[in-house]
């Protein structure tokens, strides 16, 4: 059976998970695109269902995927272009999407890493959040540690950006007192980040595992937030600009504590 109306209401409760609201209010969101739907199931991320659009759908690799979810007893819910059409924000859609349960994991649940973790005080944009997920995947972290209010790791935008690092990577979230308290009873540094830093981070040493720290995009860290922090590093700015990008900031700094 194919969906064909816009107006069925799986379909409506579906369109709402764009919004926050609703992906907070139904504790799902959407997977969009081949790669990462493969991704998704390769990692074994909650899944609730695929999503397939047969008129969109081309690629035989995406076929395979189907088949395989559906022969070990995966839900698949088919739609019509139109319907596909309106449940994604690609501009030329690729037939397949999949409903992800969200799960965060606790401070206790994290198991022990290698290198650390990234936590983000109040990070603001999906975007950086996404690429920052990715970049800690390829960088050989561990998890990122959402602290405060922040944007929504499983908005659109950050898995796309993610690019199916949001299935490999603990998220948690936490208050900076409650990450303070982990952090110090697991004898695990907090290494900040700041123009203020009295440490150029190329000549800083880094114990492993350690927390790598990074303020909002528009305040940065407080205060009292940096007096916190074990290590406080500084990335020096050569031009007119006083700072760079968060996740630009974050990849730099991940790859230096791995080198």
């Amino acid at each position: 059976m194919i969906i064909t109306s816009l107006a069925n209401p799986t379909i409506k409760a579906l369109r709402a998970l764009k919004q926050r609201k609703a992906r907070d209010e139904q504790g799902r969101y959407l997977i969009e695109g081949i790669r990462p739907v493969a991704e998704a199931i390769q990692c074994g991320a909650p899944l609730e269902m695929l999503i397939v659009a047969p008129d969109l759908l081309s690629s035989a690799f995406a076929h395979d995927v189907i088949t395989t979810y559906a022969a070990e007893g995966g839900k698949i819910l088919t739609v019509s272009a139109a319907v596909f059409t309106s449940l994604t924000e690609k501009e030329h859609p690729q037939g397949l999407a999949a409903v992800g349960y969200i799960r965060y994991t606790t401070l206790s649940e994290l198991p022990p890493a290698a290198v650390g973790w990234v936590a983000l005080v109040e990070v603001a944009d999906p975007g950086n959040l996404g690429t920052i997920l990715r970049t800690a995947d390829g960088a050989g972290f561990s998890g990122v540690i959402l602290v405060g209010t922040t944007t929504d790791p499983f908005d659109p935008a950050a898995v796309r950006a993610s690019m199916g690092a949001l299935f490999s990577q603990h998220i948690v979230r936490t208050t900076w007192n409650d990450l303070l308290a982990w952090c110090r009873q697991q004898q695990i540094a907090l290494v900040g980040s700041s123009d203020r830093g009295a440490c150029d981070y190329r000549t800083a040493h880094y114990s492993r595992p350690l927390v790598l720290v990074l303020g909002s995009e528009r305040h940065g860290l407080s205060d009292e937030q940096l007096a916190d922090c074990d290590l406080v590093v500084r990335i020096p700015m050569r031009g007119r600009s006083d700072s760079l990008n968060l996740a630009v900031a974050a990849g730099i700094l991940m790859y230096e504590i791995t080198r």
